[in-house]
């Protein structure tokens, strides 16, 4: 087998000072087997003039069409070799300690051994810097996970493989990742984890929050689970999401006073159930 490497993927426009900020965090890990692929789309701030001269950055600057074809630019020249893992770490996002990559090979080489030839998606919690608050990712994947709360990809890690047939669908403006997520699971067979690995630190206020772009995502949305989990599905689990308040339940989770609280109990509900099922 060969030892776990990475290659992180950092894709940004005029990023100013938080680009060195993230490609610090990168650099900093423990964890030795890494490339930092920073595709550009052709910034004007000298951004790139102030990175770090460290051989383990590659950078690569053309024009794009956008965040997806900007990830599917950089997917291009990244090595499908068995072994390597792609995360896709947002220019303003930071690896939350030294010890991420470290800790997440680690998790993957025992999760390797008994999910076999399937592709692995080993994905990991987030640190809401807005909310001041840990956000536990969903303990398991299934249907209804999928139609409702899948990880960001800020803290998934996925095998590089599954990006050799297909890249982000870029007719999706909001939710590409959001399709290609699901596409792993139901159309290419990988089989996802979950690890109490704490990954990124998540800046907040991106492309995907802006009331526009909200509005796209919810459209975006009634498509995608459409197409993977079929209407009467995704309408049943509409239903269950109205019923147990979930837009409300969602302001809670923004809302700086209380998302706090609204994790925490989030995160032990979850544990409890995990408990349950080992």
């Amino acid at each position: 087998m060969e030892r776990i490497s990475f290659s992180i993927v950092m894709v940004c426009l005029n990023p100013g000072e938080k680009l060195r900020t993230s490609v610090e965090s990168v650099l900093g890990q423990t964890y030795p087997d890494f490339e930092l692929l920073i595709k550009d789309g052709g910034s004007r701030d000298a951004s790139l003039d102030n990175l770090p001269a460290d051989p383990r950055i590659r950078v690569e600057k053309r024009p794009d069409r956008g965040i997806y074809d900007a990830m599917n630019q950089a997917l291009e020249s990244v090595e499908k070799k068995e072994g390597r893992y792609v995360q896709f770490l947002n220019c303003g996002d930071a690896f939350h300690d030294e010890t991420v990559l470290a800790r997440i090979a680690e998790a993957i080489e025992k999760q390797e051994k008994e999910a076999g030839k399937r592709p692995l998606i080993l994905y990991g919690n987030q640190y809401n810097l807005k909310q001041k608050c840990a956000v536990e990712s969903a303990p398991q994947i299934n249907d209804f996970t999928c139609y409702r709360n899948v990880p960001c990809h800020q803290v998934c890690f996925y095998a590089a493989a599954l990006f050799a047939q297909r890249g982000y669908l870029t007719g999706y403006r909001v939710r590409a990742d959001y399709e290609h997520f699901l596409y792993c699971i139901y159309r290419a067979g990988a089989k996802a984890v979950h690890t109490d690995v704490l990954v990124a630190d998540y800046e907040g206020g991106g492309f995907s929050e802006t009331p526009e772009n909200r509005r796209q995502s919810a459209r975006e949305h009634r498509c995608i689970v459409r197409e993977y989990l079929g209407a009467k599905k995704a309408f049943a689990y509409r239903m269950v999401l109205l019923l147990t308040l979930a837009p409300l339940r969602t302001k809670l989770a923004e809302n700086e006073n209380w998302a706090f609280a609204y994790n925490k109990v989030k995160t032990g509900i979850y544990r409890l159930g995990k408990g349950k099922r080992t």
